[in-house]
Order: C-alpha cells, then sequence, then structure tokens
C-alpha cells in the first residue's frame, strides 16, 4: 500500500457536522440553497412587493426591486452553499476543480454561437409560433440594451446560480446516477429554490395564475436537459453553461414583451414552457439520453 493511501483515524469532528457534510454533501448543498436563499428573500417576499405583510417597499435600482430584493439572496444560496460544502467535503483540491470549471472559456466557437445565438433564436421561434406569426419590431432602447443586459445577467443570475446547480451539483449527480436521472432530479430542485419568488413581483404576485408556477416548474425541468448537454459537451465549461442560462432570461426580459406584446403574463410562460420541452427533447433524443457525458472525463 502506498503512503498516499493510508488514511488518518477518524477524528470527532468526522462524526458531528463536517463529517456528515462530507458523507452527505449533495444533501447538505441543496438543503443550504433554499434555506440561505429563502430566509434571505423572506423581507421580499413580506414587503408590498410581495404578499405585504411588512409596511415597505424594496428600493429599486436600474427601475427594478429585484436587484436588492431578490440578488442577494441568490448569491448567498448556491454559490454560497456550494462554497462552504466544497471547502469542507474536498479540500483546496476539490475547491481547486470547482473554481477551475468557472475559467473553462476555450471551447469551440460554436457552442458560443448555440449558447448567444441559438437559445434566443429557439425562443424567437416560440414566440412566432405562440402568437400566430405577429412579431413586432423591437425598440431601439431593447435593442441597444440587449448586450448590456447579457453581461449584467452574467454577473447577477449566471454566477450566483450556476457554480451551485452546475458546477457543484451536476457533476456529483452525473458520477452517481449518470446523465439522464441526474439531470432529471436536477432540474425540479433548481425549480423548487425559486418558487418563494412567486409570492413577489419577480413572479408577477398578485396577478399572476398558479398556472405560472406550473409552467415554470417545466420550463425548469426541460431546460435543464439542454443546460446538461451544454455542460457536458464543452468540458465542463461554467462560462458556457451560464450562457445559455442567461441568454434565455436576457431574451424573456429584454425582447419578449416588445416582439410579442400579445404573449404576456402567464401566457408567455406557458410558451416558454413548450419550447423549452421541445428543446430538450430534441436533445435528449439527439443524444439517446447521454446529453454529451463521458464518464471516463469526468473530473474525480
Amino acid at each position: 500500500m502506498r503512503i498516499s493511501e493510508i488514511r488518518p483515524a477518524s477524528s470527532p469532528a468526522d462524526d458531528g457536522l463536517r463529517g456528515f457534510i462530507r458523507r452527505r454533501p449533495l444533501l447538505t448543498f441543496f438543503v443550504l440553497a433554499d434555506l440561505l436563499s429563502w430566509l434571505a428573500w423572506a423581507p421580499y417576499v413580506l414587503s408590498r412587493n410581495g404578499i405585504g405583510l411588512w409596511d415597505f417597499r424594496i428600493p429599486e435600482v436600474l427601475g427594478t426591486s429585484q436587484i436588492l430584493g431578490m440578488l442577494p439572496g441568490a448569491y448567498l444560496g448556491p454559490i454560497g452553499a456550494a462554497l462552504l460544502v466544497t471547502v469542507i467535503a474536498d479540500g483546496r483540491s476539490g475547491l481547486r476543480i470547482w473554481l477551475g470549471r468557472m475559467w473553462r472559456w476555450r471551447v469551440r466557437w460554436h457552442w458560443y454561437a448555440i449558447t448567444l445565438l441559438g437559445v434566443p433564436a429557439a425562443m424567437l421561434a416560440t414566440g412566432f409560433v405562440f402568437s400566430g406569426g405577429q412579431v413586432s419590431t423591437p425598440s431601439m432602447i431593447a435593442l441597444v440594451s440587449f448586450v448590456p443586459g447579457l453581461i449584467l445577467q452574467m454577473v447577477t443570475t449566471g454566477l450566483a446560480e450556476e457554480p451551485g446547480w452546475r458546477d457543484f451539483a451536476l457533476p456529483r449527480l452525473q458520477r452517481r446516477f449518470g446523465p439522464l436521472l441526474a439531470s432529471a432530479v436536477l432540474g425540479p430542485l433548481w425549480a423548487v429554490w425559486h418558487l418563494p419568488l412567486f409570492f413577489t413581483d419577480w413572479g408577477g404576485w398578485p396577478d399572476a395564475s398558479w398556472t405560472r408556477p406550473v409552467a415554470f416548474v417545466v420550463f425548469c425541468v426541460a431546460f435543464n436537459f439542454v443546460m446538461s448537454w451544454v455542460f457536458n459537451r464543452t468540458g465542463e465549461s461554467l462560462p458556457l453553461a451560464m450562457l445559455a442560462h442567461v441568454s434565455a432570461n436576457n431574451f424573456a426580459s429584454i425582447m419578449w414583451t416588445e416582439m410579442f406584446p400579445a404573449i404576456d403574463g402567464d401566457h408567455a410562460m406557458h410558451a416558454m414552457a413548450a419550447g423549452a420541452v421541445v428543446a430538450g427533447g430534441l436533445v435528449l433524443i439527439g443524444t439517446r439520453g447521454r446529453l454529451g457525458y463521458r464518464p471516463a472525463s469526468a473530473v474525480e
């Protein structure tokens, strides 16, 4: 036996909280990601931007309350939980691997085209079908705002969420369950994390119907197969997974109502869910359920 294979005797800490985190890193991550975000979102949900139990409004930044209401909890949850669990469960070597995936920008150019152009093109096609071909020309403000909005989404939504869902959780789930089941598990968990936000103006409260969060869950489950495929086929590049995620968000928040004013509110979420189901189905069929996953190249 090599010296490097000799493990020290278990310490008392291994039987306590640290030991539990090392034995159950995925469970710990999902619980922490939800609890940390939901606690931070409580003022947003309880304020007049939400259900109105507290008589105050979240101040607006850049014309929206989401910067101060939603973003702190988003940063605290997935990325915070992933960092904490990685440090405890995997130590420095695991932290280097986790951080290393965040800087994998060197991928083939067509993956940039797929994430930056393919995702908006798919959403454009979806809107065209659901609007019956009624497409409006976007305003100059929307066109000028599109690229800055994408950059803003990268450092807010993308950076807050993807180091947790894709960088931390997906590789572990795939090693344990394989790509198909791993993606089927991660999609609903990703969706559930968002659900308290449907009690705020982020989710259209109080005007949205119960079908909007249901359609959102369907979107997350289906689009997660696309996200897994992009992550796996780019050699576990987190920036490309982030681009796929924020390309959808950016088009939905800036271009959708400009180009498809007749499809708004609940109907917009229904259309996006249907488009995600088609895209996810095509990826599943095209990859025969493998989603580009190659176990031999998985990071151990």
